[in-house]
């Protein structure tokens, strides 16, 4: 059973991310030819973050905000199987051509962020994709980085961080370790 070891300031974390966020799509959409922008969380916590995002920056977004679900596209899928929380993927967005914020909880191997682009691309051919994330441990086993991150925690192969959203819709953020 999982025991909590640390607990972090969510909410001080996405403040942190939302103020980077706003500085480099600030950047982007002063350009006089900028493609649309639309931000796709990944479910949940991604989702959660995208939600708040999304009503953060306000009319900019043009209401083009959207989920994804990456159950069937990661490659340890075969391995896994299927979780049984599996959300319907939701963009109902052109994709062709427009510049998305990519929003994940996480950032540890990169293979939710790779799953994550292949699933943007059957929808469409992006202009650009950013990656933003609450968090970023270590791991890495694929080649994936932020552009947007609130916090590096390096973290054991035992541990995992662990976003939470309270029935208000406040964040937690916690270090837990797994002694299964």
């Amino acid at each position: 059973m999982p025991t909590s070891v640390k607990q972090f300031n969510a909410e001080a974390l996405y403040r942190d991310l939302l103020q980077q966020v706003r500085a480099g799509l600030s950047d982007l959409t002063n350009v006089a030819d900028a493609p649309a922008l639309a931000i796709v969380g990944i479910h949940s916590g991604g989702a959660w973050l995208a939600e708040r995002l999304a009503a953060d920056l306000g009319p900019e977004l043009g209401g083009r905000l959207g989920f994804i679900d990456v159950s069937f596209y990661r490659d340890d899928y075969a391995k896994k199987g299927l979780h049984p929380d599996v959300k319907p993927t939701q963009i109902g967005f052109n994709v062709d051509g427009a510049a998305i914020l990519l929003v994940d909880d996480v950032l540890y191997t990169g293979r939710t962020t790779r799953a994550a682009i292949n699933v943007l691309f059957d929808y469409g051919r992006p202009a650009r994709i950013m990656l933003a994330a609450l968090a970023d441990r270590s791991g890495r086993e694929l080649p994936v980085a932020a552009d947007f991150v609130a916090a590096h925690v390096p973290l054991e192969s035992t541990q995992a961080l662990v976003l939470a959203r309270g029935a208000d819709g406040t964040l937690s953020l916690t270090i837990e370790d797994d002694h299964a």
